[in-house]
């Protein structure tokens, strides 16, 4: 099917009963009683961009926002960047989210490979957050001091984000498999004064020991004052990292009782909430700063209104605490909702090991990669078979483009009733541009619409918003959760030259996408790996879409480049399942695919079976570094191999530019 054809007819079309219980239904109901009537979420969503400072005004009030001064205006200026939201007030993001559950009511579910399924109530989280807090403060950790994690996905990471962001302190944290020079790059910048590590991990069965990392990273981080050791593979503190090591059980010993009369950090709407980063894969990584209010009306707005999660919901997404998705899992206790973390591997010990663990835990919002759900279409699995999954009522597929086969297979295998959004934003505004409409029907291969308050457009070469074509993914005007500033970017400049150095005044985010007439929208890759072929832009996701058809292939990755005197050479590289060969008939299958769903620009110039591809360590293909790689830059230029997921890979990339040069020097 050509992908301009994909979605004709709806996948799933919301029940009357569906849209009426909706967040989204019941604060259009909320406007109407004011005098703001919409036909349709395309009507609000245009309000919501145009009439902008009215909409998240109209967020403030719906969701009772607490400040202990009220705010001057809402927003001070539409400059990007430069705009500051909400000045004068005074919110603290913590204070907000646990004051959403109490009691017994569970608050969080935890697993991993090598603890069993634990269960947090309201109070109990409260308390141990409260608890930790209270210790820092009476260490000495001020607002504005950098307390840093490298934490697996466990209650630990939750808890110490939390009581960071209730003292006013700087939280970022890092997943324990980075390895110790990529933590440098990031932890490095922004000089914590605390660090909470571990021992180790278990993997996929393998334990993984970082102690021999220990020392070193605390020895490069000169900073620190203060270590807290969370147990992961033994309960031994270490006692060779050079200062004194603080059990984590010490400093919530204390948590059997609430402390007493503790105040929440009085942090200005735009003090520094957590500093979250960009891929790294060259260079230092961005440091992103986000602050306490604007992540707070962002995630009110996102979580309620694009994943419409409700306090008898319980949301689980696979992530690690290194990917921003860690961050807005943790949002998720601000709709009341219970939330799932889970360390360890997806797919082992056996490969439908989450789908136990969304039976067990009654999950309601299941999110993943839509790579995570090839796999399972290739083992043939079928989740609702095997697991009562009867509660999961929506799901979320995120980070990759998302192909119209994965959202059939999880229509047949997970529930045929089933909200299925996917989702696209940026690490660099911790939230989405475009995602869920729980009140719109959905077709297959879209998402299904813009997110209010985000006035996102597909731009041409000349800087025109497009209807119905490829463009460079672009927001008009500024969102509350926009980063306040990079770290030690002092005049802004770094900032500037990320987002706006195309379109001045306006963000330019790095995707292409699509929106066609009724608002649905496409992410067709990132536009510095586009693949433009006699003038045509080709998006890498229309290629791995139709790939994703052809059974012999587990993987794959394309580029085109860009060589002197006009030429260019576009080649498809591909892992086969194993046994396969690629041989001229699976050749010629693969390119007519790609002809007939595409066009003949679609068509490689080379098919060449490789072992594995490159991906970061937040699972997006390395296109642009392997783009590089291929026209002579040097692997150290082009990726940092820490920040790779499985580095040897770019070494096979690396010896193949060899082989195009001299192919076209001899041309």
């Amino acid at each position: 099917m050509n992908t301009q054809e994909i979605g004709i007819m709806p996948l799933w079309t919301p029940s009357p009963r569906r849209q009426a219980d909706s967040h989204l239904s019941r604060y259009m109901a909320w406007l109407a009683a004011r005098g703001q009537r919409f036909d349709d979420y395309a009507a609000l969503q245009q309000w919501s961009t145009t009439e902008l400072e009215a909409f998240w005004a109209s967020i403030w009030d719906y969701f009772g926002v607490q400040s202990r001064t009220p705010y001057e205006r809402v927003l001070d200026t539409r400059q990007m960047p430069g705009a500051r939201w909400f000045a004068g007030a005074r919110v603290n993001f913590a204070a907000h989210l646990l004051a959403k559950g109490s009691g017994e009511r569970v608050a969080v579910h935890a697993a991993s490979e090598s603890r069993p399924l634990q269960r947090w109530s309201w109070d109990e989280l409260r308390r141990a957050v409260l608890t930790l807090a209270t210790q820092w403060r009476a260490r000495g950790v001020q607002p504005g001091n950098r307390i840093c994690a490298w934490l697996p996905n466990t209650p630990e990471a939750l808890i110490g984000f939390l009581a960071s962001a209730s003292i006013g302190a700087v939280w970022s944290s890092c997943s324990p498999d980075f390895g110790v020079s990529t933590v440098l790059d990031r932890f490095g910048q922004i000089a914590p004064k605390v660090l909470l590590l571990t021992d180790g991990y278990r993997y996929g069965g393998k334990d993984f020991d970082r102690r021999p990392a220990l020392r070193e990273l605390v020895a490069k981080l000169p900073s620190v004052e203060q270590l807290v050791f969370v147990p992961g593979l033994d309960d031994a503190v270490p006692d060779d990292l050079g200062q004194p090591v603080t059990p984590w059980a010490t400093l919530l010993q204390a948590s059997a009782t609430e402390p007493e009369d503790f105040t929440f950090a009085d942090t200005a709407f735009d003090h520094p909430l957590w500093v979250v980063y960009s891929s790294g894969t060259t260079g230092l990584p961005k440091p992103f700063v986000h602050g306490h209010g604007g992540i707070l009306v962002e995630y009110l707005k996102f979580h309620h209104f694009h994943f419409d999660l409700k306090p008898d919901s319980t949301l689980f997404y696979f992530t690690t605490t290194g990917w921003v998705m860690w961050n807005m899992l943790v949002a998720g206790l601000l709709t009341g909702s219970s939330i799932v973390l889970y360390d360890g591997h997806p797919m082992a010990p056996r490969p439908d090991v989450l789908w136990q663990l969304a039976q067990d835990t009654g999950t309601s919002f299941f999110g993943a990669s839509p790579s995570y759900i090839g796999q399972l279409m290739k083992l043939g699995l079928k989740p609702n078979r095997d697991w009562d999954l009867s509660r999961l009522r929506n799901m979320m597929l995120g980070g990759a483009p998302v192909m119209a086969e994965h959202m059939r297979w999880c229509y047949e295998h997970v529930n045929a009733d089933l909200w299925l959004t996917s989702q696209s934003g940026g690490t660099d505004v911790a939230s989405g541009f475009v995602g869920g409409v729980p009140i719109a029907p959905l077709y297959a291969g879209e998402i299904q619409g813009r997110c209010l308050g985000v006035d996102v457009e597909a731009y041409d070469d000349h800087g025109q918003p497009r209807i119905g074509e490829v463009g460079e993914l672009v927001v008009r005007k500024p969102m509350p959760s926009m980063p306040l500033y990079l770290w030690n970017d002092d005049d802004g400049q770094r900032y500037r030259d990320a987002y706006f150095d195309v379109y001045p005044g306006v963000w330019r985010h790095g995707d292409y996408l699509r929106i066609n007439a009724r608002g649905g929208c496409q992410i067709l890759g990132r536009s510095d790996s586009t693949l433009n072929r006699h003038g045509v832009r080709i998006g890498t996701a229309e290629i791995y879409r139709t790939l994703a058809g052809v059974d012999e292939i587990d993987d794959s990755l394309i580029v085109n480049l860009d060589l002197p005197h006009g030429a260019f050479f576009m080649p498809l590289f591909v892992v086969l399942k194993s046994g396969v060969a690629l041989d001229a008939a699976l050749q010629a299958r693969i390119c007519d695919a790609l002809r007939r769903q595409g066009s003949p620009r679609h068509v490689p110039d080379a098919i060449i079976a490789v072992d594995a591809i490159p991906y970061t360590l937040t699972g997006k293909k390395m296109e642009v570094p392997v783009r590089k790689l291929l026209l002579g830059a040097p692997v150290t230029s082009v990726a940092s191999r820490d920040a790779t997921a499985n580095p040897a890979a770019l070494d096979w990339f690396a010896g193949y530019a060899g082989e195009i040069a001299a192919r076209f020097a001899a041309q």
